[in-house]
């Protein structure tokens, strides 16, 4: 038996921006990727120029009709919506990797600009990169 500390790897430095969809894409935003579950209002496929679409990672619309972006609610927002995300770590498991590569960029369509999925998302993609343990071949991490 060894111990667990050495198989861990130090925790990786990565930028996750948010980025608001009306907003130009700029040169400095890497992968681009829009979290929402349902396209921005108004907004072309050529003016986001996404790298990937995740609406497999937004919110249930159970969930963001709950919601509604109150403020008031905002913690139990982010339980019932990291619940869901663990349900979904394939997916989850494909940004971080992503997220690993360089800098990310969420884009989002909400007007609310702290309290959204996005905001949410990049907290749990940032927890689960901080607490990322990578066993040696063979071995399962703890």
């Amino acid at each position: 038996m060894g111990n667990n500390r050495l198989n861990r790897r130090p925790p990786v430095k990565v930028s996750i921006r948010l980025k608001r969809a009306s907003v130009s894409p700029g040169d400095d935003d890497g992968f681009r990727v829009l979290v929402d579950r349902l396209w921005p209002r108004g907004i072309s496929k050529d003016q986001l120029r996404l790298d990937a679409w995740a609406k497999e990672l937004a919110p249930s619309t159970a969930l963001r009709q709950w919601f509604s972006h109150d403020a008031g609610k905002w913690p139990e927002f982010k339980e019932r919506y990291f619940s869901e995300l663990s349900s979904r770590q394939e997916q989850v498991a494909r940004l971080v990797d992503q997220a690993r590569m360089g800098r990310m960029t969420l884009v989002y369509a909400a007007k609310e600009d702290r309290y959204n999925n996005a905001v949410a998302l990049k907290e749990y993609l940032e927890q689960i990169m901080r607490h990322f343990v990578q066993a040696p071949a063979g071995k399962e991490s703890p």
